[in-house]
């Protein structure tokens, strides 16, 4: 009776030298692998930083607890406390971290990788993008990250995720980065654009903490995972975080101009780029338009690319929220439009973004 096809000439005589060199060959593979993410942790790991909140109750109006007790009273409510994982990125105590983790603490407590502890100011929160910046004072010098580039990132290449899940402290999950330019909705209501998609597992605690390439480069803020499902996590794409820090250290928060459209990057034909011209192969896809918004106002329409502002080169979501700074706040400027097969020209006169309190 014939033998099954699958059932090797190897296999059938015994000869095991073929599947030795076959474990070997993975063996090297994993003691690269492993030795990546080692290497990646040592760099990372002591700017990482364990952050602890309280919240306390504030007394109501007759000067008693929310529960009627006076305060200080047996039984009377105590501080909510919180934490979550932040980390380090200058040499003299300033750190970044998610601005759910810090909004509307009383006090903030940061623990280093070395268990000593240093109270932390806010310098500046954002929470439309779900950051925030902290200071701590320190007579020495501190270990800080070095930061990558998030617009360099390609699907499927490999992410690490260092933090506190679930108090845990110094904890490394791995993973690879699953998709990129995804939206995700900050607390504050307003939409995130170009967030990082990774299966590297987070938990509560993890907010704050970075996601790091096999380099030990900060790509990401880990910033939100889904309960329901799993291996679906989330990251504030660090050339975000740059824009954002940059911003407060210059005005205590970040100011934005306000256009009122939703949207999403996508590529341009190589032909279409060629014909018009035109300075960048990405542009911004025109999903949503807020009523009575700027765009609105100049005659934007859902399914048009914007491709231009004033000239500068709009390639994508990320890249329009940091054009739009304070400079374009009440100033009219052209706005060039990819519409079906042609381009046309309006003219925008961006808004202030309100601000949030916290």
């Amino acid at each position: 009776m014939l033998s099954p096809q699958w059932v090797s000439a190897e296999s059938s005589n015994g000869d095991s030298s073929s599947r030795d060199d076959t474990f070997g060959r993975d063996d090297t593979l994993l003691d690269a692998y492993s030795g990546a993410v080692i290497g990646a942790l040592e760099r990372v790991a002591p700017a990482v930083t364990f952050i602890e909140v309280e919240h306390r109750a504030a007394p109501a109006a007759s000067g008693r607890a929310p529960n009627g007790r006076a305060p200080g009273a047996r039984g009377a409510p105590r501080p909510a406390r919180g934490s979550g994982s932040g980390f380090l990125f200058t040499p003299d105590g300033y750190l970044l971290t998610n601005s759910h983790v810090v909004q509307g603490a009383d006090e903030i407590t940061v623990r280093l990788n070395d268990d000593s502890r240093f109270s932390a100011d806010l310098v500046g929160n954002d929470p439309d993008s779900d950051l925030a910046v902290l200071r701590i004072g320190s007579p020495g010098a501190l270990p800080y990250v070095e930061f990558g580039d998030s617009a360099a990132l390609k699907v499927g290449q490999v992410a690490i995720a260092i933090g506190n899940p679930l108090g845990y402290s110094k904890t490394v999950t791995t993973g690879v980065v699953s998709a990129l330019g995804r939206t995700l909705r900050a607390t504050s209501g307003r939409l995130m654009h170009d967030v990082i998609q990774t299966d590297a597992a987070l938990n509560p605690g993890n907010s704050g903490g970075p996601l790091v390439d096999s380099k030990g480069r900060v790509i990401g803020v880990n910033t939100a995972m889904i309960p329901q499902a799993q291996a679906i996590c989330f990251a504030t794409g660090i050339n975000t975080a740059k824009w954002v820090i940059g911003q407060l250290f210059a005005h205590g928060r970040v100011r934005r101009a306000y256009i009122g459209v939703s949207g999403a990057t996508v590529p341009i034909a190589t032909r279409v780029v060629r014909h018009f011209g035109l300075q960048s192969s990405t542009a911004v896809h025109v999903l949503e338009l807020v009523p009575g918004s700027p765009a609105a106002a100049a005659g934007v329409e859902a399914g048009d690319r914007m491709i231009a502002l004033d000239g500068v080169a709009v390639d994508g979501i990320d890249g329009l929220q940091r054009l739009l700074d304070s400079t374009w706040i009440g100033r009219e400027c052209e706005l060039q439009l990819l519409r079906r097969s042609s381009v046309i020209r309006v003219k925008i006169r961006p808004i202030e973004l309100p601000a949030h309190g916290g």
